[in-house]
């Protein structure tokens, strides 16, 4: 079916997409509406090449009037739409060459769970820590946040506590289960996420969810309140728990680097790395991870400055829960749901990842 004019209608593209189980769909000047399926990008058929009006309409159809403000000041804006059929998705409107463009992410609209992912027991474990901070990492689009939303879920369905969310935007919903949960949006409800989490010791969390540890003021405050006696879930842009570490301890200044060292030995429960990797059969993807759990070795080679040790003492920590990304795809190739290409593609070290492929579940 042809779409010939200036208006496509957002809602039936967003449910065009969604049946088709898409990931994404993206707007730009000079192409049909794009779509990433699996992985791959593709163009929605049926449609036009995207022009200028047709975007700036799109733009009109999804924004408020605070967003549409910001968008004329050429800023990147970020924002949640609900469609016409009730689904949420995550949109970025932004500029390119002197044109508008959009980004939506589509979201689910039940909430996963860590099984229904394949997620290791080590992460339910991690969510009902008392105290102390977790941190899922990985690049854009790696599934951080539906991880992050299905451990909030584990805690939600098996503790009674307190747990507020400061997210940008919100993506996953959640209902009061055993626990009550607050969600807070930045921009709607609060002004940035260090402010949220400086405001959030205020009012008694148990658990706190940062979107983003996105700054050193963010970082600090994070930090702060796992030290506290709350649980600190949040993500980082980075690509191994060794970098992680790193990242954090990099945006103080020298002079305090030997204290979050400290702060960081006593607080880190655990870091999740992933990243998704396309299954062999062709009909999704999924997550393969590395995790680092808190032993008494970790916590000394991170107060010591032995960062560099990290990697080693994951590959050799089976029986603490841990492994390496290298170990993982391994595993998920000998399981069959990976092809070995592709594992070769995205592990760190290639003569490792044989060697874990080649010993078995030894």
């Amino acid at each position: 079916m042809e779409h010939t004019n200036n208006i496509m209608d957002i809602n039936r593209i967003l449910d065009e997409a969604r049946d088709l189980g898409c990931s994404d769909v993206h707007f730009t000047a000079g192409l049909p509406p794009i779509v990433r399926l699996h992985s791959a990008i593709r163009k929605l058929s049926g449609y036009p090449d995207c022009t200028e009006p047709i975007i700036v309409n799109i733009i009109n159809q999804i924004t408020s009037i605070k967003h549409k403000n910001q968008i004329s000041k050429g800023l990147d804006t970020d924002f949640s739409y609900m469609s016409a059929t009730g689904f949420r998705h995550r949109v970025n409107v932004y500029r390119q060459r002197g044109y508008h463009a959009i980004a939506i992410r589509l979201l689910r609209d039940d909430i996963p769970t860590l099984s229904d992912l394949n997620l290791p027991a080590t992460l339910g474990e991690f969510a009902l820590h008392p105290r102390g901070l977790v941190l899922v990492t990985g690049p854009t689009g790696s599934g951080k946040s539906t991880t992050l939303a299905a451990m909030v879920d584990h805690i939600n369905r098996q503790k009674n506590c307190h747990i507020i969310t400061v997210e940008d935007p919100i993506e996953y919903v959640h209902t009061h289960k055993q626990a009550m949960v607050n969600q807070r949006e930045i921009g709607q409800d609060v002004d940035s996420f260090a402010g949220s989490l400086r405001a959030a010791l205020r009012e008694d969390p148990d658990v706190i969810l940062v979107g983003e540890m996105r700054d050193f003021e963010t970082i600090n405050a994070a930090v702060t309140a796992a030290e506290t006696g709350h649980l600190v879930l949040s993500t980082l842009h980075t690509t191994g728990a060794a970098e992680t570490i790193n990242r954090i301890i990099d945006v103080y200044p020298p002079h305090s680097q030997g204290q979050i060292r400290s702060q960081l030995a006593s607080s880190v429960v655990g870091i999740i790395s992933q990243t998704l990797v396309p299954t062999s059969d062709g009909k999704g993807r999924c997550a393969a991870l590395e995790v680092l759990c808190s032993t008494d070795a970790v916590r000394s080679q991170i107060r010591e400055g032995k960062i560099y040790q990290i990697p080693s003492t994951i590959a050799t920590g089976k029986k603490s829960g841990m492994f390496t990304l290298d170990q993982d795809l391994a595993r998920l190739v000998r399981m069959g749901k990976i092809n070995d290409a592709v594992a070769r593609e995205r592990c760190q070290d290639y003569a490792e990842y044989k060697r874990f492929l080649e010993m078995g579940d030894a």
